[in-house]
């Protein structure tokens, strides 16, 4: 997966945890928000690895 599409795939993952906390589903936007937060970081140190 190059980098363009993991920006894609934790931008998706932000706007639906928004999309999830501004219907009233907070769970759901927590798991989101965390789910792009810790992916991101792990792309990130990927990163920095090679």
């Amino acid at each position: 997966m190059n980098d363009y599409k993991k920006d894609i795939l934790i931008g998706l993952m932000f706007i639906a945890g928004i999309w999830s906390f501004i219907s009233g589903q907070f769970i759901v936007s927590t798991v989101l928000f965390a789910s792009a937060a810790i992916y991101s970081n792990i792309v990130i140190r990927a990163q920095l690895k090679s």
